[in-house]
């Protein structure tokens, strides 16, 4: 959906030149597609950042159903680590090993 958007915007933005400015065709289509360009860029961008979130999530649910999640060759599960949801960090606790060792969930399978 974001595409259909992005392509009407270029679009208004094509007729707004076309109608309004003494540019040749050439600067016109220059411009046009340096901005199909960018939104096609934003959209690609916002794709790669709902996926990482997805991921992340994913790994927090897993975490909260008791399973062990691994991280940077280390297994991260409920009775060595808690979950610091402010920050997506796993935090080791007190009395195991990894005692304030931190992790970040974005590192997590």
């Amino acid at each position: 959906m974001a595409y259909i958007y992005g392509l009407i915007v270029v679009g208004l933005f094509t007729t707004a030149l076309h109608y309004f400015t003494e540019l040749t065709n050439k600067q016109k289509a220059y411009i046009g597609a340096f901005l199909f360009i960018l939104i096609m860029l934003a959209v690609a961008y916002n794709k790669y950042n709902a996926s990482a979130q997805e991921q992340m999530l994913g790994v927090v649910t897993k975490y909260e159903q008791g399973k062990s999640v691994e991280c940077n060759g280390v297994k991260v599960n409920s009775s060595t680590y808690s979950l610091s949801i402010g920050t997506y960090t796993f935090i080791g606790k007190e009395n195991t090993p990894h005692y304030a060792e931190m992790i970040p969930v974005s590192s997590c399978k």
